[in-house]
């Protein structure tokens, strides 16, 4: 499956004179990696909202930069949003080897459905949202899926250790990290007599 692709051109406004670009429709950007040296480049806001909206976490896209033969395998690092929802202030794309491995933080998605969930009405808390792995560039799945089926009790819960991974990626997170858990669910008995303090609160 080819890779998407993104243009952009090398920009040479650079400083707070990047606020004129940004008016025009264009990004500032820059291009950086191991080993590579930072390029500043600008890309067409609306292409690269497009780009980010088609594009899984951490996927490999080839990045275009006019004047130059060759595409460059990037990720799109980071991208800076304005604080009060003005659109986008600037892009990091981070330059990657596709034949040395880098780390990433890959999404965690549940499925199926756990029976002390459905049965016991337990509460189901989620530890972590992510997965710091390691892996060659095109090895790094968009999302790693984590089955409740298991956690058929209450008060049981899933751990890193118990993910199951793709063998061509090396997870880096403590195993001993909960990933998921049912608790309990918390029951207020009507009637029940009040806490000390909670009779003095209603008494003053």
């Amino acid at each position: 499956m080819a890779r998407k692709e993104l243009s952009v051109q090398p920009r040479e406004v650079l400083g707070k004179k990047v606020a004129t670009l940004r008016r025009e429709g264009i990004l500032p950007a820059n291009v950086f990696g191991h080993g590579v040296d930072s390029v500043a480049v600008q890309v067409d806001i609306e292409q690269l909202a497009e780009t980010i909206k088609t594009s899984a976490a951490n996927e490999v896209i080839d990045l275009k930069i006019d004047g130059e033969r060759s595409a460059r395998p990037v990720v799109i690092q980071k991208v800076q949003r304005h604080p009060l929802g003005r659109g986008y202030l600037h892009a990091d794309f981070y330059q990657v080897s596709l034949r040395e491995k880098m780390r990433a933080d890959v999404p965690l998605t549940l499925v199926g459905e756990s029976d002390a969930v459905k049965t016991y009405n337990g509460v189901l808390l989620t530890g972590i949202e992510t997965l710091h792995v390691e892996a060659l560039p095109l090895d790094i799945p968009t999302h790693i899926e984590v089955d409740i089926t298991p956690l058929t009790a209450l008060d049981t819960a899933l751990h890193v250790r118990d993910l199951t991974v793709p063998a061509d990626l090396t997870v880096l997170a403590d195993p001993d990290v909960v990933v998921v858990q049912v608790t309990s669910p918390r029951v207020s008995v009507e009637g029940a007599p009040a806490s000390e303090s909670e009779a003095e609160e209603e008494a003053s």
